[in-house]
């Protein structure tokens, strides 16, 4: 097991430095200046009485009058290549270690005080949760539903769940986080608060009225995120069960006389939650790219608002950062889902031991 997560983990290399590399040119191949938002700290830098053009001063220090390949190598790190970076480099000394191999993203542009990584951290805190217990409950919901609609094909149960599937998928998810704010926000029924991740008072409150809190704040936010990912999880459980049901093992087990409960726990389900696990490299990524509208409708201060606020202001550092921590967590996930499939598929098991 150990020589087969190390093979994954080398080949997760070159796809993080490719993802990295394709938003880094993405982002300098728009249109504009990456620098024409810098307002506030003109601001701010000419009230601390500086001189010269802020703009210029301002692109020397983020590198973005330099070579792109330098400027990726600035990224990539360990070494900050700026003016204030390593003296190997030509830099002042002063901020010698910079990039993702040094797990320093620089500060933000609008805000140069800021800090990007721990701000991405304090975003985490609300979109992981978030994340983790939509895919919870996406498969808690979504697996038995698809296994219902399979077991009983053609059957009541199988025709109500395929059309509530059917309409769940269809309904895009900024249409669908809209129609439940006015249903359950204060424009309906008033059933559940539709801003923020807490009420304004939440630390005044005791532990267990905080808990209910935040836990009434994540219930829309949750419907709106797993209620189409619902339907992608049930279809896929149902066509994975169905296509176990017609295989040579599971008529030879009844022949033998195994009991029906049996035959499907030991036989179908197993076989049939194979497919379904790899499903986890695919739901997690569209959670945190769904994150983007659930936490904006929902005014959330998130990861994917983070993102939207990155990409409208043009900052480099946020999109980069962003994107290499969503990547991150994209390559962890196809990696647990490589190692559930190790554990549940004899073959694979196999050629773990073998590698």
């Amino acid at each position: 097991m150990g020589a087969f997560l190390l093979r994954r983990l080398l080949w997760m290399i070159p796809t993080l430095v490719g993802i990295t590399l394709l938003t880094f040119l993405a982002v300098h191949a728009a249109p504009g200046d990456l620098a024409a938002r810098v307002g506030d700290a003109e601001s701010v830098a000419s009230a601390a009485g500086s001189s010269g053009d802020d703009r210029e001063l301002f692109r020397a220090e983020h590198l973005l009058d330099a070579p792109l390949w330098k400027q990726y190598l600035h990224f990539v790190g360990p070494f900050d290549l700026s003016p204030q970076g390593a003296s190997a480099f030509g830099g002042s000394g002063a901020h010698p270690w910079h990039g993702v191999l040094a797990l320093d993203f620089g500060t933000e542009f609008q805000r140069p005080g800021v800090p990007v990584l721990p701000e991405i951290g304090a975003r985490l805190a609300v979109t992981g949760p978030l994340a983790l217990l939509a895919t919870l409950l996406l498969f808690l919901v979504g697996v038995p539903l698809g296994v219902a609609s399979a077991l009983s094909t053609g059957g009541l149960v199988d025709r109500a769940a395929r059309g509530l599937l059917l309409a769940l998928h269809s309904v895009p998810g900024y249409a669908l986080g809209l129609a439940l704010i006015l249903l359950f926000g204060a424009t309906g029924w008033g059933l559940l608060p539709v801003l923020g991740a807490h009420a304004p008072d939440a630390e005044e409150l005791s532990f267990g009225a905080r808990l209910l809190d935040r836990a009434a704040h994540a219930v829309l936010p949750l419907a709106t995120l797993c209620l189409p990912g619902l339907a992608y999880v049930a279809r896929q459980t149902r066509a994975a069960v169905l296509e176990v049901l017609d295989a040579d093992f599971v008529r030879a087990a009844r022949a033998r006389g195994l009991a029906e409960k049996d035959v499907l726990v030991r036989h179908v389900l197993r076989n049939a939650l194979l497919p379904i696990v790899t499903l986890l490299a695919s739901i997690l990524p569209a959670l945190l790219g769904g994150s983007v509208i659930v936490e904006t409708l929902y005014g959330l201060p998130g990861l994917g608002s983070y993102a939207y606020e990155g990409l409208l202001a043009r900052d480099l550092n946020v999109i980069l950062g962003v994107t290499t921590t969503t990547a991150v967590a994209t390559l962890a996930a196809i990696l647990a889902a490589d190692v559930a499939s190790a554990w549940l598929d004899p073959r694979v098991r196999t050629e773990v031991r073998g590698g």
